[in-house]
């Protein structure tokens, strides 16, 4: 049997519920442990409690702590890892790993929409969903994944799409690429690209802007003078904005600070279609930078992990 490591953060998954009161709240004991006993039969399991944060809590530092657990665990003989996380953040450290780690090993990370002791806890289900994922052979080339549901997705393009359906993990568009039964995972898709960089430091400050109806220049005037070194908007439509966003876009790309447009919308890619005061014609002439099929919180991982690891800003463009 093959020797898995399971990294505990935190989360639901590692969660109770007050019968009483109703409250959700980390407890003394992780309920998530005796995963390690009953799944006995499927790996050599190994776990570890890495942190015990609820997922808003997670940030870039822990994100790359888990990055350099993970390389470590490699050098200890393990042959694949399984990262229990909380499901309000897990997208963004799922693709954070995604681009920053280029492993052989298989790296899983799961969680779940309902605590230990609520009917219907999907914890457990979904630790061995993600367990039999991890020790699958096929699983080696398909970069990061993400399990829940009896679903794997890719790290890239999986979301989070409902406040508490225990199928809130989607990919819009292409769906999962493979689905677990009962002792294996059996994948239908592959993505065809990854990228990968190398990040040795946690400094740089980047911004996510939602799009709306009047929207002016001063949250944007505001990012600059804080410093940023970046900013994703989340803009209207194919990747336009109102026109008294226009002066302090320009303010930004003349500081020489990375902008990246997504759309706001469900589904579907940026584009410089329109060419009006706003439209996207004028922004991506500007300099703006446009990218295809990710989402915000998506974008700005990616922009994060590119200046982290020192990548020429005229690049940046091409690598979105």
């Amino acid at each position: 049997m093959k020797k898995i490591l399971i990294l505990n953060t935190g989360g639901t998954i590692s969660m109770s519920e007050d019968h009483t009161t109703g409250k959700v709240s980390p407890t003394e004991n992780n309920p998530i442990s005796i995963g390690e006993g009953i799944f006995s039969h499927i790996a050599h399991i190994y776990m570890e409690n890495l942190y015990n944060l609820p997922s808003p809590h997670i940030t870039e530092f822990e994100m790359f702590e888990l990055k350099q657990r993970i390389m470590q665990a490699i050098d200890e003989g393990y042959e694949g890892v399984v990262i229990t996380h909380g499901t309000d953040t897990l997208e963004e450290t799922a693709y954070y790993l995604e681009l920053t780690l280029d492993v052989e090993i298989p790296v899983v990370i799961t969680g779940a929409m309902r605590s230990s002791n609520e009917i219907g806890a999907d914890g457990l289900a979904n630790l061995r969903s993600s367990l039999v994922v991890a020790v699958s052979d096929e699983s080696s080339d398909k970069g990061v994944l993400v399990v829940m549901n009896d679903e794997a997705h890719t790290a890239t393009y999986v979301t989070k799409t409902h406040t508490t359906n225990v199928a809130t993990f989607q990919t819009p568009t292409f769906g999962p690429i493979g689905l677990v039964s009962k002792n294996e995972v059996i994948y239908f898709q592959k993505l065809l690209k990854e990228e990968h960089y190398e990040v040795n430091s946690v400094s740089k400050k980047i911004y996510l802007l939602k799009a709306y109806a009047g929207m002016g220049g001063e949250l944007i005037d505001a990012i600059r003078n804080l410093g940023a070194d970046g900013l994703v908007i989340e803009a209207l439509g194919a990747g336009n904005l109102p026109p008294k966003t226009v002066p302090a876009i320009k303010q930004l790309l003349d500081d020489n600070i990375p902008v990246v447009f997504v759309s706001r919308a469900f589904n579907g890619v940026t584009q410089d279609v329109y060419d009006y005061v706003g439209g996207g014609k004028r922004f991506c002439q500007d300099g703006v930078i446009f990218t295809t099929g990710l989402s915000g919180q998506k974008a700005r991982i990616k922009l994060l992990v590119l200046l982290e690891a020192n990548i020429d800003k005229c690049k940046l463009e091409e690598l979105f």
